[in-house]
C-alpha cells in the first residue's frame, strides 16, 4: 500500500476518503511511511509487563524504602537488564528471558551514586558520582562482570559523571562529565545560576582491550565552546554513532558538540537554539485550568537525552533548565542546522491524552527527558520519554527530516531511560519516581512489537477550536439513557471551572468530544444559604461562596458523580464537601472500624451538595443534606449518584462522624459511624432518609482505607457500587463491584451487598501497576459496565486513565 501521508502532503492524492482513511489508520496506530514505499508498517507497540524494582527488595512490595530505576541497559543476548538505582547507591539486574514475567536477579552496591550505565560485551560500565560536594567532584566509572554480578575494576574519572555510553563497534566508551551546579547557590543578585566552577568535561576510555583493568581514560575539555557560560560547561547526555562520532549535549550552556573517539578532539560544537513556541499553557492557574492560549517566543531548547538516528542526523529531548526548556524534541545534521523541531505537539498530545501535567505549565509543561533510536524491521523509531506527562511518544524516523508520529505508551511516573532489543522486538524504558506515600513505585516498563491493536489509550479528546479539549482527574461516570454509545463523566476539584463530558465510545479508542461548563448562570447556587447548620458547633464558618463561583459564573466544585435524569431534561453531578467538623484546630478522629486516628486540621470549606443541571450544565436546583447530617460532615463525602423511581441514591465516601467528646474543648475527639451512608432523596416530598453501607475491612500489606466511589441503578431496585482502598501498585488489594437491593429496606438499614467482579485482575490486564482510583462507573442497556480511574490531575501520578469495558457480570 501507498504511504498516504506522505502522497497527501506531496499533492499524489488529495479527496475526503483518502483523508478518512488517513485520520483512521491514526486512531488505529498504523503510521509511518517504510523505507519500502509499497508497504505499510501495522505492526504496534504495546505494553507486556511491569516490573517495579522495589520487588529487589521484597517480593511483595512491602517496603518505605525508596529504589529506582532510571538508566538501563542489557545484556549482549538481551535477557538481562541492568539498571542504574541513584537513591539506593546500586545497580540492579533483571532477567527477562521470558519478556513478560521478568524476575529479579538482585542489586549490587556502587560505594556512590550510580548515574548511568551501558553495556560492553559481558560488561556494564556504571558511571558512579563519589563527589563530597559540588566543588569537590569526583567519579568513577565501575565495571561489572554481569554474570556473576560482580565489579572487575575500577576507572577513575575526571568529575562527576552524569551519562555513559559505548560505541557500536566496542572500542570506545565516553562518560559526560557533568559537575552539575548548585541550584541553591548565592552568587551575586542570582541563585543557582552558572557558571560554578569545576567545568566539566567528556572523558574518553578506550575499552577494546578484553581486560577492563588494562583500559585507559583521556579527557576532552569543553571549556570555551558556548556562548552560554563559556567556562563552566556541563555535559549532560552522550551518544556514540557508527563513526565514533560522540555528541555531547550541554543544557544549562545551551549547547552541543560533537567529539571524534579516535582522535579525543571536538570537530564541530554550536548552539542548541531556540524555537518559537504557541498555543501552550504557561500558566498554572489557581483554581486550576488548562488553558492552551499562551506563546514563548524564541525560547531555549537546552537539551538533555540525545541520540543518533543514523550517522548524519541526531535528536535532542529539550527538557530544558535555567532559562528555556522548548517541551519538545529537535532533528539536527551534523553542521548544528535544525531539520526539524516538533514545536509543541507533544503538548498538545499530552492533554489529548489527559496526560498535561498542569502543575508544571509555569515550567516547562510535558518536559522531554530523553530520547531513544530502534530500529525494528524496515522502521527506524525515534522513542521520546516525557518526564512530566509518563508518557513516551513514538515516531517513524526513516526520513529523519520527516517524522511522522506513530504512537504513545504509557510509563508508570517519571520515564528517563529507555532501551530498544530490537533483536527481541522490545521496548524497556525505566520510570524512576518512586515515593509509597504517594502511591507511586519507580519501574522498569515492557512493551512488545507486533501484530495487533494498539491497547493505549482507551480515551482520548477531539480537537475543538484549534487544540485538544483539555481533561484529566476522571471521577464520576455515568450512561446515556438513550443510546449505549454515549458517556458522560464528570472531573473533580483539581480542576476549576468544572465541566460534563461528553464520550463516544463507538469509537476506538473512546472520543471525549464536548465540554459543558457546569453554570450558575441564573444565580441559583448564589442563592443557597446554610443558615439551617447548627451555629453552635461552628462548622461552616469557613465556607465562602464566592470562591466556588468564578466571574463568568461556572463553578469551582468538586464534581465526584454524575447521572442522567430519568426526565432526560440535564443531570445530576454530586460535589463532595471539604473539611471535617471539629477540625478547625488539630482535633483528633477515631475511625471506629480500624481504631485509626486522625490529627491533621481540616476545617469545613465545602458542603456535600447536588446540582441539577438542565443538559448544557446550566444549574437549576441545588439540594443540600439535613443539618443534623451536615454537623456530622467528615471530609469523605459524597462520591457517586443515580436517579431510580423518583428518588436519588447518594453513596458517601466513609463513614462519617456519630459523637464528640469535648473533655478537652481545644481538642476535642470525634468517634465515627460504623458504616458510610446511602443517602436517598425523595424527589417529590423532598425529603431524606439514609441507608448504611458495610465496606470491607482494608486488607492491604500497606494499610489505608476502604471507601465507595459511584454508585448506578441497575433498576429493579438493584444498585451497583465501585468499592475500593486508597492503595495503589503492590499495595492495592480491595478493588471490586458490589450490588445490592433497596427493596424492603427503612431508613436505617444496612443493606446487603453481593459481590459482582473483583477489579484487581480487570486491571492488571493493562500490564501496568494497578491504579489507587477507580472512580466511575456506569451501566449500559445491554449489562456492559464501563469504569474509569481517576488520574489526579497527573499530580505525582502517572497520568493514565483507563476506560474499560466489563462485559457479561449481569447476566
Amino acid at each position: 500500500m501507498i504511504c498516504l501521508f506522505q502522497n497527501i502532503k506531496e499533492g499524489k492524492m488529495f479527496n475526503k476518503s483518502t483523508i478518512a482513511l488517513a485520520v483512521s489508520i491514526t486512531v488505529a496506530g498504523i503510521t509511518g511511511c517504510s523505507n519500502d514505499s509499497e508497504s505499510v508498517e501495522t505492526k504496534v507497540f504495546n505494553r507486556i509487563a511491569t516490573y517495579p524494582v522495589c520487588m529487589q527488595i521484597d517480593s511483595s512490595c512491602n517496603t518505605d524504602d525508596e529504589t529506582a530505576a532510571e538508566i538501563v541497559a542489557a545484556s549482549e543476548d538481551g535477557n538481562t537488564l541492568v539498571y542504574s538505582d541513584s537513591p539506593a547507591e546500586k545497580v540492579g539486574f533483571v532477567d527477562i528471558s521470558n519478556s513478560a514475567s521478568p524476575v529479579g536477579l538482585g542489586t549490587l552496591a556502587m560505594g556512590g551514586e550510580p548515574t548511568s550505565v551501558a553495556v560492553k560485551g559481558n560488561y556494564a560500565l556504571v558511571g558512579v558520582n563519589t563527589s563530597t560536594d559540588f566543588v569537590n567532584t569526583s567519579g568513577e566509572l565501575k565495571v561489572v562482570d554481569i554474570t556473576d554480578r560482580t565489579v572487575v575494576a575500577t576507572l577513575t574519572l575526571a568529575g562527576q559523571p552524569d551519562s555513559v555510553a559505548v560505541s557500536p563497534d566496542g572500542l570506545y566508551a565516553a562518560v559526560a562529565i557533568e559537575n552539575e551546579r548548585d541550584e541553591d547557590h548565592v552568587g551575586g543578585a542570582d541563585i543557582g545560576i552558572n557558571p560554578q566552577l569545576p567545568a566539566g568535561s567528556l572523558d574518553v576510555i578506550d575499552i577494546s582491550d578484553a581486560e577492563p583493568t588494562n583500559w585507559s581514560v583521556s579527557n576532552v575539555s569543553m571549556i570555551g565552546l558556548a556562548d552560554i557560560a563559556p567556562t563552566d560547561p556541563e555535559p549532560e547526555f552522550v551518544d556514540i554513532n557508527s563513526d565514533n562520532i560522540a555528541v555531547v549535549t550541554m543544557q544549562e550552556n545551551n549547547h552541543i558538540a560533537l567529539v571524534d573517539l579516535v582522535t579525543g578532539t571536538v570537530i564541530n560544537d554550536f548552539t542548541a537554539g531556540s524555537t518559537n513556541l504557541s498555543n501552550i499553557d504557561t500558566s498554572e492557574a489557581k483554581p486550576r485550568l488548562i488553558e492552551l492560549t499562551d506563546s514563548q517566543p524564541a525560547r531555549l531548547r537546552e537539551p538533555d537525552g540525545v541520540v543518533w538516528i543514523d550517522t548524519s542526523y541526531f535528536a535532542t529531548a529539550d527538557e530544558g533548565d535555567m532559562n528555556g526548556g522548548s517541551r519538545g524534541y529537535t532533528i539536527f545534521d551534523l553542521n548544528g542546522n535544525v531539520v526539524h523541531d516538533v514545536g509543541n505537539e507533544l503538548d498538545l498530545r499530552t492533554v489529548r491524552l489527559g496526560h498535561y501535567p498542569e502543575k508544571r505549565s509555569e515550567n516547562k509543561g510535558n518536559e522531554p527527558e530523553n530520547v531513544k533510536t530502534g530500529t525494528f524491521g524496515k522502521d527506524k523509531f525515534l522513542f521520546v520519554n516525557s518526564e512530566r506527562s509518563s508518557l513516551v511518544f513514538v515516531y517513524n524516523v526513516n526520513d529523519p527530516t520527516n517524522p511522522i508520529y506513530k504512537q504513545t505508551l504509557p510509563a508508570g511516573v517519571g520515564p528517563e531511560g529507555a532501551l530498544t532489543i530490537a533483536s527481541r522486538n522490545l521496548l524497556i524504558v525505566a520510570s524512576e519516581k518512586d515515593n509509597r506515600g504517594d502511591k507511586m513505585r519507580s519501574s522498569l516498563n515492557i512493551y512488545e512489537y507486533g501484530d495487533g491493536e494498539v491497547r493505549y489509550p482507551t480515551l482520548q479528546s477531539v480537537d475543538n477550536n484549534g487544540v485538544p479539549i483539555a481533561w484529566g482527574a476522571m471521577s464520576g461516570l455515568a450512561a446515556d439513557i438513550n443510546s449505549d454509545d454515549i458517556l458522560y463523566a464528570v472531573e473533580d476539584s483539581f480542576y476549576g471551572s468544572n465541566r460534563i463530558f461528553t464520550i463516544d465510545i463507538s469509537k476506538t479508542p473512546a472520543e471525549l468530544n464536548a465540554a459543558n461548563k457546569i453554570m450558575d448562570s441564573n444565580d441559583v447556587f448564589a442563592s443557597i444559604s446554610t443558615s439551617g447548620v447548627n451555629e453552635d458547633l461552628d462548622a461552616f464558618d469557613d465556607v465562602d461562596l464566592a470562591t466556588m463561583i468564578s466571574a463568568d459564573k461556572s463553578v469551582n466544585i468538586d464534581p465526584e458523580g454524575i447521572a442522567l435524569r430519568l426526565d432526560g431534561a440535564g443531570f445530576w453531578v454530586v460535589s463532595e464537601g471539604a473539611g471535617t467538623v471539629f477540625n478547625t484546630t488539630d482535633a483528633t478522629t477515631v475511625d471506629t472500624n480500624s481504631g485509626a486516628l486522625e490529627s491533621k486540621a481540616r476545617p469545613i470549606e465545602k458542603l456535600n451538595l447536588i446540582f441539577k443541571t438542565d443538559t448544557s450544565g446550566v444549574i437549576e436546583e441545588v439540594i443540600e443534606l439535613p443539618a443534623a447530617i451536615n454537623d456530622k460532615q467528615r471530609r469523605f463525602g459524597f462520591e457517586g449518584v443515580t436517579e431510580y423511581n423518583g428518588k436519588l441514591y447518594v453513596a458517601f465516601q466513609r463513614a462519617w462522624v456519630e459523637s464528640v467528646d469535648f473533655t478537652d474543648p481545644l481538642n476535642p475527639v470525634s468517634t465515627l459511624e460504623s458504616n458510610p451512608r446511602i443517602g436517598v432523596y425523595d424527589l417529590t416530598a423532598k425529603t431524606w432518609m439514609f441507608y448504611f453501607y458495610p465496606l470491607d475491612a482494608a486488607t492491604s500489606q500497606n494499610g489505608g482505607w476502604v471507601g465507595v466511589s459511584d454508585i448506578t441503578s441497575l433498576g429493579n431496585g438493584e444498585m451497583l457500587v465501585v468499592e475500593r482502598d486508597n492503595q495503589a501498585g503492590p499495595d492495592a488489594s480491595i478493588k471490586r463491584l458490589y450490588k445490592f437491593s433497596v427493596a424492603s429496606l427503612v431508613d436505617g438499614d444496612t443493606v446487603s451487598k453481593t459481590l459482582v467482579d473483583d477489579l484487581i485482575d480487570d486491571l492488571r490486564n493493562a500490564n501496568g501497576l494497578v491504579y489507587e482510583k477507580v472512580e466511575g462507573s456506569a451501566v449500559l442497556s445491554n449489562g456492559d459496565i464501563y469504569i474509569i480511574n481517576d488520574n489526579d490531575g497527573v499530580d505525582d501520578n502517572s497520568g493514565e486513565t483507563q476506560l474499560m469495558k466489563l462485559q457479561g457480570l449481569l447476566q
